[in-house]
């Protein structure tokens, strides 16, 4: 799955076009490496983004092309 989809589907941001910024303007890195929205991500991959000031470190659980909000939180873990 797309990284921009994964990001939205997780609800790590709440719209794609947000997410494609994101990554356009350097602030999603995944593995460590600052990432393209056209990255594919993997069961495994830890994603950092950026937030101002404040930055979230996930790693992905899952991957699933469409969730319920309450399921969403299920496909990734805080680091």
């Amino acid at each position: 799955m797309r990284l921009d989809k994964f990001l939205k589907v997780s609800r790590l941001i709440k719209r794609r076009t947000a997410a494609n910024e994101a990554c356009d303007a350097g602030r999603v890195s995944v593995n460590g490496n600052p990432a393209k929205a056209s990255l594919h991500v993997k069961i495994g991959d830890v994603i950092e983004i950026a937030f101002g000031t404040k930055a979230v470190k996930v790693r992905v659980l899952d991957i699933q092309d469409t969730t319920k909000k309450e399921q969403a939180k299920e496909l990734f873990e805080y680091l």
